[in-house]
């Protein structure tokens, strides 16, 4: 089921569920308004009579107020040196078919919509707070595991310095090893036994 509407000087066709643009219109966004048919489908019946029409009526939701995509206005007179450029934005009105009244009748809210979206703006809360839960659970998970790391990280340098020490420790042990080791191998200048002289030599010879 269709029908075709006129506002603001041209027509439209619609079906309950459509968004459709048409010219500013004076009423607030979440108002609902009524627009004319002049054609209607439904199936395959169609009505065109006027008089049949003048009772139905598109119920339609604002919502929102908006400009156009700018226009450019170029005015141009050749030998004369006229040129004349200008941008306009029309003023538009989006809205929402509800649904189409053959009596003009206003529709009544179907409850059915209202406790379904209600229900998914539930589960949608519920999908949030779960995983709000669950990036906490891993956060926390990821601390202590975050500090094991700080901790190796702090016991590494210590085991370093500890290396440092006991290989200092092992070098200064070599050096002192091989000063006795040395001093032992060479004797002292005392130690040396006296050479005797030329002349006391001779005479014991003799």
């Amino acid at each position: 089921m269709y029908a075709i509407v006129a506002t603001g000087g041209k027509q439209y066709k619609v079906a309950k569920g459509d968004t459709l643009v048409v010219e500013k219109l004076d009423r607030e966004p979440g108002a609902t308004v009524e627009l004319s048919v002049i054609f209607l489908a439904d199936g395959s019946q169609i009505t065109v009579d006027a008089d049949a029409l003048a009772k139905a009526r598109v119920f339609a939701e604002v919502l929102e107020h908006f400009r156009g995509e700018k226009a450019l206005v170029f005015k141009f007179k050749k030998r004369k040196g006229y040129k004349r450029l200008r941008g306009h934005r029309q003023d538009l009105t989006r809205l929402l078919v509800q649904g189409i009244s053959l009596t003009g009748e206003a529709l009544k809210p179907e409850k059915t919509a209202k406790k379904s979206s209600a229900e998914a703006a539930k589960g949608v809360k519920e999908e949030a707070t779960k995983g709000d839960k669950e990036e906490a659970a891993s956060k926390k998970s990821a601390a202590p595991r975050k500090a094991t790391a700080k901790a190796t990280e702090r016991e590494k340098p210590a085991a370093k310095v500890e290396q440092s020490a006991t290989d200092a420790k092992a070098s200064a042990t070599k050096e002192t090893t091989k000063e006795a080791a040395t001093k032992e191998k060479k004797p002292s200048k005392e130690e040396k036994p006296e050479k005797p002289e030329k002349g006391t030599s001779a005479k014991a010879s003799k």
